[in-house]
């Protein structure tokens, strides 16, 4: 029997979501909490990878039993689990259902505040930067949909197949004192870093560091660039997984951060 597991983690303090030795985990974290649980070992699969510090508001995992459990495995879960861990469903799918490779699409989000908030500091990256040039960022989003091939946008292109991503939508918000930012991006798959890539050069283009035209050289000669600095990771958010079998709404107002939904508007 499959199921799987809609959760959301705080990754701040973990080294991502996939298992590594001698560093902390957030699959990790699962597995041994659900093996001490079900009394046997335990093996899942998430729906993607994440970096160190990266967090997900929605993400799924799914795991195979040979027998169902007959007790509220979801009260005992969220019992033991950190704080910063959750579960909130626990589903269950056919047999060949996949976490990872039957997701159609991922959306994420990119938090930015231009003035220091301790409060803020897990959850948002600051950039000392008041005075962004929203505009030419907004027209640099726009060229993401624009461009099929991100090669100049991952760290390692050769490891993959190949790099051709489908973006569908890039938006680009602030709060109304246009002192927070909001980046979000969808797309049928992500490169490594690449989120983290784009939103580092959408900084330099509203510093006006970098032109339009400058960036929209990486998609026409797809060359990574020598120095590759993404931006920090702790403001990225995997924010939606949809799958063709599967409607979960997402169960955390994260991208509030102090504000409601209704305060983002579109730049």
């Amino acid at each position: 029997m499959r199921f799987f597991f809609h959760i959301g983690f705080n990754g701040f303090k973990y080294r991502g979501w996939q298992r590594q030795s001698n560093v902390g985990s957030v699959q990790e974290i699962l597995e041994d909490t659900l093996s001490g649980i079900l009394k046997e070992p335990v093996s899942i699969m998430g729906c993607g990878r994440t970096d160190a510090q990266v967090h997900a508001s929605q993400f799924f995992f799914h795991m195979d039993v040979k027998d169902k459990w007959d007790y509220d495995l979801l009260f005992r879960l969220n019992k033991q689990l950190p704080g910063d861990i959750a579960v909130f469903e626990i589903l269950p799918v056919g047999d060949n259902d996949h976490a990872r490779f039957d997701a159609t699409q991922r959306r994420y989000d990119y938090f930015i505040h231009t003035y220091k908030d301790p409060f803020l500091n897990s959850i948002s990256t600051l950039y000392l930067e008041p005075n962004l040039n929203l505009d030419n960022m907004k027209q640099g989003a726009a060229l993401l949909t624009k461009y099929n091939d991100y090669r100049a946008f991952c760290k390692t292109p050769d490891m993959h197949r190949h790099t051709i991503c489908k973006v569908s939508s890039a938006l680009l918000f602030a709060d109304k004192e246009g002192d927070r930012l909001r980046f979000q991006i969808s797309a049928d798959r992500f490169l490594g870093r690449m989120v983290r890539f784009v939103v580092a050069k959408l900084l330099l283009i509203g510093q006006g560091k970098l032109s339009l035209e400058e960036f929209e050289s990486y998609f026409i000669n797809r060359e990574t660039p020598k120095i590759f600095e993404p931006a920090f990771p702790q403001g990225l958010f995997l924010s939606k997984v949809t799958y063709p079998f599967l409607e979960a709404p997402v169960r955390t107002s994260f991208t509030a951060i102090g504000h409601p939904e209704d305060e983002w508007v579109a730049v």
